[in-house]
């Protein structure tokens, strides 16, 4: 892939080429561009490229100095099974095109390029905070839900957290259900997750996955266990970034379902969050009305729309859709396999889809 130019609305000529240099220079933009995330920083070239095996584009537009005025990170994820995408993030929650409004611009008809020369079925900029320019077309299927955090645990408990969450929360401490965090619950999160997305009927990252994640962004993700004396019974990961936390994969087995120990390890990731100087918990995405979303809701937060920029030859307007009938009865048959032979199977899978 090659550079390439575009005018900006001030006249000024915009040079768009793939960054190909030290991973602490791409970082340096991320953390002062206001609509990063940390689905943007570089690290994500390796745990993508390396344990999933997908081509990427880390895309810059700058001035004639040399100047940056944008980013965009792009991959292309490709199965004869699922179809061939070109995503800003893969797996990810954000990730599209941050900068200036004439970066941005520039970006996009960049990735269209792309899209157009590797023949892909859609390009999708997930983008949070800024849409995206045309030829992208805005897409609003995806919210996140985020709740605002005080500076002590006390004071959300008391205030912010309604009589009948908190009763819910109490149920598993009566149980003497308890949390822990840390890298050493990295494993005990990936036996839960990969047991939930089987029982979901929906193929699981490597655990190798999680492991790079660990391993590449020691000083932003986090690992937390619920336990029900020694055995962990719901779990999560998440990334704290600029002063905000996202969890974005939380799971719980399902025959301790009853007891609400989801309740206890959203609660207790709140705290632990708190007390780590984060002032907002968000919780990830999901579709507005679903189950999901009315979860998430029930702890007070709000909700904030991701205006997710989509550019397809045939008009193709999302990435495979679990609500399909096919994927229903393969997600019917999935969630009946035997948890071996799923997490066997299922990391396989999973790299391949959008």
């Amino acid at each position: 892939m090659t550079g390439s130019e575009g005018k900006g609305l001030s006249g000024r000529t915009l040079t768009v080429r793939e960054f190909d240099g030290e991973a602490a220079h791409w970082d340096d933009y991320v953390r002062r561009a206001p609509a990063a995330s940390f689905c943007h920083l570089a690290g994500w070239r390796e745990v993508i490229r390396d344990v999933l095996g997908h081509e990427h584009a880390y895309l810059v537009a700058s001035q004639e100095s040399g100047e940056w005025e944008g980013i965009l990170p792009l991959f292309h994820v490709q199965s004869a099974l699922f179809g061939n995408y070109l995503l800003s993030m893969p797996f990810l929650n954000y990730g599209g095109a941050v900068g200036t409004d004439e970066a941005r611009r520039v970006l996009g008809e960049r990735a269209v390029e792309i899209a157009r020369s590797t023949g892909v079925k859609l390009l999708e900029l997930r983008n949070r905070a800024t849409p995206s320019a045309p030829p992208l077309k805005r897409f609003d299927r995806k919210i996140t839900v985020v709740l605002d955090l005080p500076e002590d645990p006390a004071e959300l408990w008391e205030k912010g957290i309604r009589s009948k969450v908190r009763s819910q929360i109490r149920r598993p401490q009566k149980e003497g259900m308890t949390a822990r965090f840390g890298p050493g619950e990295r494993a005990p999160f990936y036996r839960i997750f990969a047991e939930n997305m089987r029982d979901l009927g929906t193929p699981v990252l490597p655990a190798r996955f999680f492991e790079r994640v660990a391993d590449i962004f020691p000083g932003i993700v986090e690992f937390g266990c619920v336990y029900k004396g020694a055995t962990a019974v719901a779990a999560g990961c998440g990334f704290a970034w600029q002063g905000e936390f996202e969890i974005t994969w939380a799971s719980s087995i399902r025959k301790y379902n009853a007891m609400a120990p989801n309740m206890l390890l959203y609660w207790t990731f709140m705290e632990e969050m708190i007390g780590r100087g984060n002032r907002a918990f968000n919780f990830g995405r999901c579709t507005p009305g679903g189950g999901t979303h009315r979860f998430k809701s029930q702890w007070g937060g709000r909700d904030e729309p991701l205006p997710w920029g989509q550019w397809s030859p045939t008009e193709v307007s999302e990435t495979p859709n679990p609500d399909r009938p096919l994927f229903q009865l393969a997600t019917r048959v999935w969630s009946r396999l035997p948890l071996a032979i799923a997490n066997r199977i299922g990391p396989l899978l999973a790299r391949r889809l959008p």
